[in-house]
């Protein structure tokens, strides 16, 4: 793979940013200015890959929560909901947990002494991006846990995981989001190891991780979700199309709400392709 775009995009933004804390000359923010320029167009001529799920109040949901509503929002004085023909606008009321779709887990999701949503810093909230893909494995172990082996023999073809990435694994399990509901939300299925989650943050410096299910392992007591959320980290769950970006090379863009002290929240996520 041609790795030549993703260090194009690299350097333009560390010039951005480098001049973003220089205050002064008019050529410096010609050059401010033209970086933001280049590095816009770089990533413009990029491919898109979108790795959300949309969700509705029919979509999986972790059984102790329950699903979403949504309703209409109404005028207050009469009941009335608003419509475009009558108003000229209509909005919706959404009822649900922070923890639907594709979403957001903050440390504060198991650690009453973690950062909420609203506490995780802006610049974690694109990165470079790697992918695991279990998939052959599971031909032979449905439910296979990513271990530090395969972590290692990942890195014998794609090179060291890079401090600061995203890490997320890619089972295939997204496809039966919307086809296939009741299989998608099956119990056991391919997830993280502790041993490979400790590796990943502790050893190569990751700075969050993301996968397709529910849930980041499968074990009673959740060990790999609490070990990492009690650990400053956080993740996405319920991701999609992570067949469809390369195992190295990417950028993964983040955004959610900022509600105070939240404790999960529906996001966005996409991949921008080198």
């Amino acid at each position: 793979m041609d790795r030549k775009p993703a260090r194009l995009v690299t350097s333009a933004l560390f010039v951005l940013l480098s001049l973003a804390f220089i205050v002064g000359a008019p050529a410096i923010a010609l050059a401010q200015a033209r970086s933001l320029a280049d590095a816009y167009r770089i990533i413009a001529s990029k491919e898109f890959v979108d790795l959300t799920h949309s969700f509705s109040p029919l979509t999986p949901v972790w059984r102790g929560f329950g699903p979403a509503t949504f309703s209409a929002a109404a005028d207050p004085a009469t009941g009335r909901p608003y419509t475009i023909d009558r108003d000229g606008f209509r909005a919706q009321f959404f009822a649900m947990v922070g923890q639907y779709g594709t979403h957001v887990d903050p440390p504060a999701h198991f650690d009453p002494a973690g950062a909420t949503l609203d506490k995780i810093p802006v610049k974690q909230m694109i990165l470079p991006l790697v992918v695991f893909d279990v998939t052959p494995m599971l031909k032979r172990d449905p439910n296979h846990l990513l271990t530090v082996d395969d972590i290692k023999a990942w890195e014998q073809m794609h090179g060291r995981v890079p401090a600061g990435a995203f890490a997320a694994l890619r089972t295939d399990m997204y496809k039966d989001w919307a086809k296939n509901p009741r299989r998608f939300e099956r119990y056991p299925f391919p997830a993280w190891s502790l041993a490979a989650i400790r590796f990943l943050y502790e050893q190569r410096g990751i700075v969050a991780n993301g996968h397709e299910s529910m849930d980041t392992d499968t074990t009673p007591s959740l060990e790999s979700e609490t070990w990492l959320l009690k650990h400053g980290h956080w993740q996405i769950e319920v991701m999609a199309n992570l067949d469809k970006v390369p195992a190295t090379g990417a950028l993964i863009v983040v955004s959610w709400p900022k509600p105070q002290d939240g404790l999960g929240f529906p996001a966005r996520a996409f991949a921008i392709l080198p």
